[in-house]
């Protein structure tokens, strides 16, 4: 696609399953690049000699194929239109969850044709409930997040090669990486509008609507709320009390459904503490970080206010990115801002603005006293010089994201 990038992090995973009868879905957010994805897949298919003809795409957000949002119509739809191709149809379903018992539909046409299916989603409630019946084992998912550092560097040197590590992280800091974004580099205010839309579109579709949600000044409260606590220990009591000193009584049970719901449509990431001496996950103290900081920035402000909480969301989304799962770590003394565990391998990570004092110097690396095992161990800042000191590695926050792996 002209202008666009080829999302390899993505593409690497999903082409092992290109061609199998196993139902590709992809997840995130609104408006991360999903349908893009899409796209980019077709041009895969291309590649490998696939007529473009053997391909059928509906997007279900398109006002003209509103008729098709149910399942018996767009199974009858698309089965007349797999009579016309010659050869193996591809199959390719933006915003799939409009179709009322979409589930029935795509199973179907997995049992009676020789199809390859692609499947878009921006909630994961659709991959719950009658879905986990109708296809549990036939599927399997990938979510798509907004661009990393490293993506959206790569989009802006397409408009600007002269542009510097330096100066795109402090466009990438205010923005954030919502793809479209990369257009309006010049123009904050754009920006700033734009990502206000999506938010809104985030909020009224895919957890309003979706959650059947009547207090909505209520959800856009406990949603600024989260954004402000960024990276800090957040419950329901917490979200209860800070209501009450504004006398308003909100159950545990209305806050935990609000939350939920604004996890289920991508908006907030959560992540459970562990106690790394015990060996369990703790049930108090969960952090929630944001999809897209740039998101925070737009409907919150104070980014640069906050710029902590900011540095730590943007390395929390890369470890997801990464298929890394990060828990925030407990010792006797000390708590780890990632512990980071994949396929049987750790990482830990410490975060930090910048390593400006003896004593922050101290507080960051002392935080590993207690870890005795010899996986990497990192402690990430701004700073450009390399601190690195007693195994553990300093590094600044950019190159750090643009790492190909960390060892």
């Amino acid at each position: 696609m002209l202008g666009m990038i080829k999302r390899e992090l993505y593409l690497s995973r999903i082409r092992p399953f290109i061609g199998n009868e196993l139902i590709k879905i992809l997840t995130g957010i609104r408006r991360s690049g999903k349908s893009v994805m899409l796209e980019l897949i077709k041009e895969e298919l291309m590649e490998r000699g696939v007529s473009k003809s053997q391909f059928i795409s509906i997007n279900f957000e398109q006002m003209k194929n509103a008729p098709l949002r149910t399942a018996s119509a767009l199974h009858e739809d698309v089965l007349k239109r797999i009579q016309k191709i010659d050869g193996k149809p591809y199959l390719f379903f933006d915003e799939i969850q409009e179709v009322d018992a979409w589930e029935r539909c795509i199973n179907s046409l997995r049992v009676d044709c020789d199809c390859d299916i692609y499947v878009t989603g921006s909630n994961a409630k659709m991959l719950s409930g009658e879905f986990a019946t109708y296809l549990a084992g036939r599927y399997v998912e990938f979510i798509i997040y907004p661009f990393s550092f490293a993506e959206f560097l790569e989009m802006v040197r397409k408009r600007n090669p002269q542009i510097d590590n330096s100066t795109a992280f402090r466009d990438f800091l205010s923005l954030g990486g919502m793809p479209f974004l990369t257009n309006l580099v010049e123009n904050h205010e754009a920006a700033t509008q734009y990502l206000r839309d999506v938010y809104n579109s985030v909020v009224l579709k895919d957890i309003v609507k979706r959650n059947k949600i009547r207090d909505v000044d209520l959800l856009e409260r406990i949603i600024t709320y989260m954004l402000a606590e960024i990276g800090h220990p957040l419950s329901a009591s917490s979200l209860s009390k800070y209501f009450m000193s504004e006398n308003r009584k909100v159950s545990h049970e209305t806050i935990l459904n609000y939350i939920k719901g604004c996890t289920e449509a991508y908006l907030f990431y959560r992540a459970s503490r562990q106690d790394l001496v015990g060996k369990k996950i703790l049930t108090v103290g969960e952090k929630y970080y944001v999809a897209d900081h740039g998101l925070r920035e737009a409907v919150y402000g104070k980014n640069t206010q906050n710029i902590d909480q900011v540095l730590e969301n943007i390395v929390f989304m890369e470890l997801l990115r990464r298929n890394y799962k990060p828990t925030v770590g407990k010792t006797a003394n000390h708590e780890i801002d990632f512990v980071c565990e994949k396929q049987g391998q750790k990482l830990y990570v410490q975060v930090t603005y910048l390593l400006a004092s003896p004593k922050t110097i101290e507080r960051e690396f002392r935080a590993y006293d207690a870890i005795r095992d010899n996986f990497p161990k990192y402690v990430v800042s701004l700073d450009e010089f390399d601190m690195s000191r007693d195994g553990i590695k300093h590094m600044n926050i950019r190159d750090f994201l643009l790492a190909p792996e960390w060892n």
